[in-house]
């Protein structure tokens, strides 16, 4: 099955975007985009390195320019940073330029997904874990309110996700909704 329509993926760290996103564009024969290693491509630094020179501030200013590059392309599956979402903008152009699904885990599971990362500035903290819950709690209603399909990515394997998300797209495709 071939689309030329864009699906970006958004979640928090650890949901699986980049995983779920290479495999999703693989069957459907379309571009994998993740918008985090287009940063540091671009930048020839990590993103932490950027943190630390720049600030959130300042990554979050190169994130939402990558963001609006990016949603304008056609044929697409794009993983966003975790927290792309937060910017009004960035939720607008996913919103206008493709079906956005939104990768939920629960923040133990990506607790035990992400604790090994020291790639992840936001997670460099006494408590990661305390950290994830915050972050989902702010984030969760962004992403529920620009979100087109949900999928909970629990404990199933990726190639059980990425099929129930094909039949969750030919749902909405079927309502005329999208792919």
């Amino acid at each position: 099955m071939t689309s030329r329509t864009n699906i970006f993926l958004v979640g928090l760290m650890g949901s699986g975007k980049t995983t779920i996103g290479r495999v999703l564009a693989r069957h459907r024969e379309l571009e994998f985009v993740d918008s985090d290693h287009e940063i540091v491509a671009r930048c020839g630094v990590s993103i932490p390195t950027i943190f630390e020179i720049e600030g959130e501030a300042g990554f979050r200013r190169r994130e939402a320019a990558m963001i609006d590059e990016l949603t304008r392309r056609q044929g697409i599956v794009l993983a966003t940073g975790g927290g792309a979402i937060l910017d009004p903008a960035n939720r607008a152009h996913l919103k206008e330029r493709g079906t956005v699904v939104y990768l939920r885990g629960q923040p133990e599971e990506l607790y035990l997904r992400t604790r090994h990362d020291r790639n992840r500035p936001l997670l460099q903290t006494d408590d990661p874990l305390a950290r994830i819950r915050e972050l989902y709690a702010q984030r969760h209603p962004l992403y529920m309110e620009t979100a087109d399909i949900v999928l909970d990515t629990g404990r199933q394997s990726v190639h059980c996700l990425v099929r129930r998300l094909e039949d969750d797209l030919a749902r909405l495709a079927e309502r005329g909704a999208a792919p």
